[in-house]
């Protein structure tokens, strides 16, 4: 078991964690996931096939949207994120729904978890975001039993979140050192390497989320802009550069719209791997 309070991390682990923390905290993830991307947590559950007795953990569970369908099927659920201020809309939203689950503050790469603890392990555009990839994915492996199933979902690097996060990229600071980008977890080969000869029985597959919310490419950006917390920490960071902050409009806009069709959808790309652990 990982303990977060003893464990060794370092001052600028500790320093980038919180910074991740209160980004994910501003601008308004709960309504962003209800209004986009909601649909998304149940189809991971249905590739995982939860089933009623067993013990799911959902890491970077946000504001639940795989937790709580999980808990309907009757699994017991526990809804981790390191970011616990989004914790009061899922039990909002939970309740709502009639579901019964525990929601533990956590860091995905260090779980406070015994190993082998759960019979699933699962993540909905979650885990993606910690900087550490290796450590993130050995968590994941570490409290999963051996036969049990782990599966995440994840934007890809090509699609439309890929691509917005690619749009930012000129106006963001450099990873720290070690970190890698978020999309990468939407790579099959990259979650293959990750996960190596720990798991058999990977399946992966592409598919996406249909979005009609946005009339223009202009009012998406509008909407991350106050909505979304990466969006948001890139444009504080370049809010006091006008001529910076006018071409990051322009650059978030031109995604936008360069993702409607004509019929004034988006198709939100990702992947979805499932596994069992050796």
């Amino acid at each position: 078991m990982t303990d977060l309070q003893t464990a060794t991390i370092s001052e600028e682990d500790r320093a980038l964690k919180a910074k991740h923390r209160s980004m994910w905290a501003s601008g308004d993830y709960p309504a962003l996931a209800s209004d986009l991307i909601w649909t998304l947590g149940p189809r991971l559950v249905d590739a995982l096939d939860v089933r009623a007795g067993e013990r799911v953990l959902d890491v970077a569970a946000g504001t639940g949207n795989a937790s709580i369908p999980a808990a309907l099927r009757g699994a017991e659920v526990i809804a981790s994120d390191l970011t616990p201020e989004l914790f009061g809309a899922g039990h909002r939203l939970a309740e709502a729904a009639g579901a019964e689950l525990t929601w533990v503050p956590a860091d995905a790469e260090a779980l406070p978890f015994a190993d082998g603890e759960f019979d699933v392990t699962m993540s909905s555009i979650g885990v993606m975001f910690a900087p550490h990839h290796e450590r993130s994915s050995a968590e994941l492996l570490r409290v999963t039993r051996p036969g049990g199933r782990i599966g995440v979902l994840s934007w890809t690097p090509q699609g439309f979140i890929g691509r917005m996060f690619a749009a930012m990229k000129p106006f963001n600071a450099p990873l720290p050192p070690g970190a890698q980008p978020a999309p990468l977890w939407g790579d099959e080969e990259h979650v293959r390497e990750l996960f190596g000869d720990r798991v058999t029985d990977v399946v992966a597959h592409r598919d996406v989320v249909r979005i009609d919310r946005f009339a223009s490419g202009e009012e998406f950006r509008a909407y991350f802009a106050s909505h979304y917390g990466p969006t948001i920490a890139v444009y504080n960071r370049n809010a006091d550069d006008s001529a910076q902050t006018a071409a990051l409009d322009a650059a978030l806009a031109a995604v936008g719209d360069d993702a409607l069709d004509a019929d004034g959808v988006m198709a939100w790309e990702f992947l979805v791997v499932t596994a069992t652990v050796r």
